[in-house]
């Protein structure tokens, strides 16, 4: 199976995670680098810094499931799936 979709953490400015999917983890960077793309968590004064995170999952429907059940994990958790990789 290819692993065709990426879910992503980005570090935001205030240290808070963000989470989301993409097929191309540098322009969705730069996207949100540049206030585009859709994502409003980095339309309110944050920032973001740097990917901490990224896995693939081979299709967009795995890759939300997945996205979701990050998105459902406490800060500690996620910080502890970050020092995994």
């Amino acid at each position: 199976m290819t692993q065709d979709w990426i879910v992503y953490m980005i570090e935001a400015s205030d240290g808070s995670l963000y989470t989301g999917i993409t097929t191309d983890i540098t322009r969705r960077f730069r996207a949100h680098l540049a206030g585009k793309g859709g994502a409003r968590y980095f339309h309110r004064g944050r920032q973001p810094v740097r990917v901490v995170y990224m896995e693939g999952a081979g299709d967009r429907s795995a890759a939300s499931k997945r996205e979701a059940a990050i998105k459902k994990l406490r800060r500690s958790q996620k910080l502890l799936l970050i020092a995994d990789v």
